[in-house]
């Protein structure tokens, strides 16, 4: 898939911009993509916009979409709530983006943003825009938003946008404007883990291995992945050794879970105290972020 830019434009730009396009056009099959932006419901909501005769984006004509016609709108905000970006795979086979962001070091909040240069271009006192899809996309561009409304959640959620927007490409005066609200249902809660370690454990006087032992907790049914090291001072000697478990968590009662840890070197694990880091790691499925809790125990080892 191609995103041409106006006539004129250089080759560089042009490039950066078919990059954007590109990764947005990935969004059709997944969910929002890039290093701040994280994996959420599709959203509730409409986007629509219109150009002026001239208009590079809009090509003069006029554009309407919603989930209620079978449109599917994402939208995501980076880590900071300082920008959002939407996505809408129209039923047609349309596709879109839209970035609204504040500047540099500012939460987006209700207010008009003036202006505006294209995102994630825009410099640090600037507010940053940016509507591009269907193939075109503008080099360079200036224009304003306003924000009515909006309401974030945790890990990027965005409960609510009500704005409207104003982009004009390479300077001209024609222009392509537009406003997207989204009402969505208040954001899942995050997953919350809990990791306990035993305080006793076992040291194998056959192989020289530790086994360990404890329990897990979670608020959401996931995979946990328990990993640790194992640190033991004997005459002198540092033993270390590092032990993995991954165990299948549902919420209420805490799960179990054993591993064992296999000494680096040559000499065992002994009967007697060692230092435990554990952690916990599992994936929230609402938000596809990692979650992590970490436990650092001393545990007196038994033979076995």
């Amino acid at each position: 898939m191609r995103l041409s830019t106006a006539p004129g434009r250089s080759l560089a730009r042009a490039t950066a911009v078919l990059v954007l396009a590109l990764g947005m056009a990935t969004s059709t099959t997944g969910l929002l993509s890039g290093t701040e932006a994280h994996a959420l419901p599709g959203a509730e909501g409409s986007f629509s916009f219109s150009g002026d005769e001239g208009d590079w984006i809009s090509g003069g004509q006029s554009y309407a979409y919603s989930t209620a016609s079978q449109d599917r709108l994402r939208i995501s905000a980076n880590n900071a709530n300082s920008s959002v970006s939407l996505s809408l795979d129209g039923a047609n086979g349309d596709w879109w983006s839209l970035d609204l962001a504040a500047p540099a070091g500012h939460v987006l909040a209700p207010g008009t943003y003036t202006g505006a240069t294209r995102h994630p271009f825009n410099g640090p006192t600037e507010p940053g825009l940016d509507l591009s899809g269907n193939g075109r996309g503008c080099n360079t561009l200036t224009g304003e938003f306003t924000i009515f409304d909006v309401e974030f959640g945790p890990q990027g959620y965005v409960k609510k946008l009500d704005a409207t927007f104003e982009q004009h490409c390479e300077g001209g005066t024609a222009a392509a404007r537009g406003e997207v609200h989204i009402d969505n249902p208040a954001p899942p809660a995050e997953l919350d883990l809990g990791l306990a370690v035993a305080l006793e454990g076992t040291a194998s006087t056959l192989n020289g291995k530790a086994t360990l032992h404890g329990t897990v907790s979670c608020t959401k049914p996931v995979t946990v992945n328990v990993s640790g090291d194992v640190t033991q001072v004997k005459k002198q000697k540092l033993i270390r050794g590092s032990f993995t478990r991954s165990v299948s968590c549902t919420p209420g009662a805490p799960v179990a879970w054993a591993a064992t840890a296999v000494p680096t070197g040559d000499v065992p694990f002994q009967r007697g105290d060692v230092e435990v880091e554990a952690r916990a790691v599992a994936t929230d499925p609402d938000y596809a972020q990692p979650v992590t809790v970490s436990e650092t125990v001393a545990v007196h080892l038994k033979r076995a």
